[in-house]
């Protein structure tokens, strides 16, 4: 009897299964028809108009101040203008914004462009500027960070505004990259439950949306409609469930684009067809070294930590080679940081830097004496045992150091142990990392109080003089002895950064340079054949 029951849920239990299975495969035929479908009439208006389809999962609102999906704050570049706007490399240019200008520590003048309006053709102003920024205080959004320290917002005229801070902030103009939407459209509304589509000040705008795509088409109230000739009349972007559906969509050429940070997306559509563009991700790992600690104050032991670390063996092992080496805090593509990323690997160097500062290799330990103390070169090692890739990436620095000499004890803590030790700065090197802001401010790694406890009166001089420095040839002057300083005296080291992918059809034409702000710079120049 006992038998018999177990075998009918058996079978109840593989119906089920099945049901899922059948479900599953008609959700996906039926929205790969529906695609299929208006393709197929796309294609017959082709020749009179382009039209470049994208794909994005987990679509939750188009409004680019409430929404958490990437792909839509990717977007919002083309449909929403924000007052100032990042550069491929990461400076700083005109949005919204005809002029902008910093009057004292903690107050900016921005003057609007005169010829602006909303998609309705009516006409952008202060107003709208400072009901963005009171909406983004109240509620939370990807961008409230950005006006946190934002103590009041007046408005001098129609088309200026003076922004007053707490607290002087270094590169504070890198926050104004919030879109700005209209007051009058939202004024009746709750504004971060509404499902409006905002009025657009960009290049596109939004024509129609359902629950399965939204449909974009050329906004022709945009400032610089009549300068600039857009080749793509139309984007449509389709809402899967699933990054992976939206994949098996693009390898049946039913859309054109999608943005990714999986590293192995060629695995899922294959390289016949497609072309990817990669680019830095803003996600640094680095280990931090303590440099109050009574070894680590000497930057000889800190070059031969940097010399004995070979970060493209870590690339490889842990990242199969889809991370990227990283030399310095800032080298995600700014302009202020010129290098190329590389590893200093070198063995033999980190055992002769450490002969030249006096230590000496006996009987398996480094030692140094000096007023008649001796020093042995033991260190320890602190990671995140919740974190599998960092410990995994911990055990390969502890292998390289051990290497050379270098003893080091692997502490394996938990996450809160974790935190305090990173927060108390009782540790003698940390495994750590960052999500990089667009921002070149470098204060949290050589600033007052940094994690390193580093100190350089050069550098701190210099961190005074570049938040005041407009001119861009002499902030790379500045950087640049900044980044010598930094390469001799290692306080950090950076190890690799994460990767993100634009991956499309050979029919898409342009030039398709990426970076974290967005993916669509030139996008006035793209083409779908």
């Amino acid at each position: 009897m006992k038998s018999n029951i177990i075998k009918y849920i058996f079978i109840v239990f593989a119906i089920g299964i099945i049901v899922f299975a059948i479900y599953k495969m008609n959700y996906q035929t039926e929205n790969q028809n529906g695609i299929n479908e208006e393709n197929q009439a796309q294609g017959n208006t082709q020749n009179s108009e382009s039209i470049l389809n994208i794909g994005i999962s987990d679509f939750d609102n188009i409004n680019p101040l409430i929404t958490s999906n990437k792909d839509i704050i990717n977007l919002s570049t083309i449909l929403y203008e924000p007052l100032l706007k990042i550069t491929e490399d990461y400076g700083i240019e005109l949005g919204l914004a005809e002029e902008w200008s910093k009057s004292d520590a903690t107050t900016y003048l921005v003057k609007l462009k005169s010829n602006l309006k909303w998609d309705d053709g009516k006409p952008v102003t202060g107003t709208d500027v400072k009901f963005t920024i009171e909406k983004l205080q109240e509620g939370e959004s990807i961008y409230s960070d950005n006006v946190e320290n934002i103590k009041s917002v007046e408005i001098i005229d129609g088309n200026t505004i003076r922004i007053n801070l707490k607290n002087e902030e270094p590169f504070f103009e890198y926050n104004l990259i919030f879109p700005i939407v209209s007051s009058n459209q939202f004024e009746d509304e709750d504004f971060f439950k509404s499902r409006l589509a905002p009025y657009a000040t960009g290049m596109y705008k939004v024509k129609s949306a359902t629950s399965e795509k939204i449909e974009l088409v050329q906004n022709e109230n945009w400032y610089n409609a009549e300068n600039t000739e857009r080749k793509i009349d139309k984007v449509v972007l389709y809402f899967f469930e699933t990054m992976g559906d939206a994949y098996n969509s693009l390898k049946l050429g039913n859309i054109d684009l999608v943005c990714t940070s999986i590293t192995n997306v060629e695995d899922y559509i294959g390289t016949i067809g497609f072309g990817t563009t990669e680019y830095k991700g803003r996600k640094l790992d680095f280990i931090s070294l303590n440099c109050e600690d009574t070894i680590l104050a000497n930057k000889e032991v800190r070059q031969a930590i940097n010399y004995a670390i070979d970060k493209n063996k870590i690339n490889s092992t842990v990242f199969s080679n889809n991370y990227n080496v990283s030399s310095f805090p800032i080298d995600y593509g700014s302009y202020l940081y010129e290098k190329e990323s590389k590893s200093s690997f070198n063995a033999e160097k980190a055992k002769d830097v450490l002969e030249d500062a006096g230590w000496e290799y006996r009987y398996g330990y480094w030692r140094k004496t000096e007023n008649y103390t001796t020093q042995y070169l033991n260190l320890n090692l602190v990671v995140d045992n919740s974190n599998e890739t960092r410990v995994k990436v911990a055990e390969l620095i502890e292998e390289q150091l051990e290497e050379i000499g270098i003893n080091v004890s692997l502490y394996r803590v938990s996450n809160s142990s974790y935190k305090n030790y990173l927060e108390n700065k009782n540790y003698d090197m940390i495994l750590t990392g960052v999500n990089n802001g667009y921002s070149p401010d470098l204060s949290y790694f050589l600033g007052e109080d940094n994690i390193a406890n580093y100190e350089n009166e050069e550098i701190a001089n210099i961190l005074k003089e570049v938040k005041n420095i407009a001119d861009t040839n002499l902030l790379k002057e500045k950087y640049n002895r900044i980044i010598e300083i930094y390469e001799d005296e290692i306080p950090y080291v950076c190890l690799y950064r994460n990767t993100n992918k634009v991956v499309y059809s050979i029919r898409v034409t342009g030039s398709i340079n990426p970076n974290n702000y967005t993916v669509y710079y030139s996008f006035e120049n793209w083409y779908r054949q």
